[in-house]
């Protein structure tokens, strides 16, 4: 999926941009008038609210499967009360106050985070039309980000599903820029001409068709939810974990590079509990981080859950991408 698009919103004159490029990515994807206004209204409000209240505050925008994501990131002063700020009428600045619920019912996603003193994340995802249903089973959110300076994202992302069964590829070209995007886009190409194949098979595939780019480090899952069991393969440094309020387990990958040296691939296959996340990450994002450290986060929507770890464990010097799968109840 394409990388997200990044807008530093610290001061009014930043909403024009956000708009802009809002109103860009609606005519890209072919929505119509009523359609393109929401996703402006949307957006405005998103950076008017960053402009006015944040500190540090950003939009992270990118279309995905014909639908545009927007994330809006900042770091302070955080909501005491989110069910409160989400109520027409609710102002800490003397406006009207309509702004977040207004998005919320214009929205096919709506999920905010908020931490006192820390910061607020909020994810929206809006469609052109009528809402699409949500596929059975699972749902996806993720944020991938090119390194500073590049407008080449170096990292990729793939989802799919099929019934109870879905495939989760990153893979994250090594160094960054248009080069590291070669390898990247590589590895994605063969997992889409793969569908149904286990990891490791992928893989070998993956190492055999990257010798000619500079490598990279890919990681894929299969999830069934009918055998709540996910199968691992991954090569390089993607992280990977399944994780809940009660569990956290790393998922192993071994050392190497596809495509220049990897040892015997094989697959792994892991437990998978109710309401626990499949986490997959690039290395840039701070291998270590806690879900103690943001008690809730966890029973988010994963676009915001993505959209927080990035906001707090971005290394930025980079590519970045970050991938939460969770399951949806019946």
């Amino acid at each position: 999926m394409a990388a997200h698009h990044v807008i530093p919103v610290t001061e009014p004159s930043q909403v024009g941009e956000a708009r802009r490029h809002a109103a860009r990515l609606s005519a890209e994807l072919g929505f119509n008038a009523v359609a393109a206004g929401e996703v402006a209204i949307v957006v405005t409000e998103l950076a008017t609210n960053l402009a006015r209240h944040a500190r540090g505050g950003r939009l992270l925008l990118a279309p995905n499967d014909g639908a545009i994501e927007v994330l809006s990131l900042d770091d302070g002063p955080g909501m005491a009360d989110v069910a409160a700020c989400l109520r027409d009428g609710f102002s800490t600045a003397g406006t009207p106050g309509n702004g977040l619920g207004a998005i919320k019912r214009l929205a096919t996603r709506f999920s905010v985070f908020s931490l006192p003193g820390k910061g607020t994340v909020i994810g929206v995802q809006l469609t052109a039309g009528a809402t699409p249903a949500a596929s059975a089973g699972y749902r996806i959110g993720a944020v991938s980000l090119a390194a500073p300076g590049e407008t080449a994202c170096g990292d990729a992302w793939r989802f799919r599903q099929d019934g109870e069964r879905a495939e989760l590829l990153v893979v994250d070209g090594l160094g960054h820029g248009p080069i590291a995007a070669e390898a990247a886009d590589a590895a994605v190409a063969v997992f889409d001409d793969m569908p149904g194949a286990t990891p490791s098979v992928i893989l070998d595939r993956a190492h055999r068709n990257l010798r000619t780019t500079r490598g990279a480090a890919v990681a894929i899952a299969t999830l069934d939810d009918s055998t709540r069991q996910i199968v691992f393969s991954g090569a390089g440094n993607i992280a990977g974990r399944i994780i809940s309020g009660v569990g956290d387990r790393t998922l192993l990958s071994q050392h190497g590079t596809v495509g220049f040296q990897v040892r015997h691939l094989q697959d792994i296959s892991y437990e998978w509990p109710p309401h626990a996340l499949l986490v997959l990450h690039s290395d840039g994002i701070v291998t270590r981080w806690s879900p103690a450290d943001a008690p809730g986060l966890l029973q988010c929507d994963p676009l915001v859950i993505a959209g927080w770890l990035v906001r707090e464990h971005l290394r930025g010097r980079d590519d970045a991408t970050v991938a939460v799968v969770q399951r949806i109840a019946a």
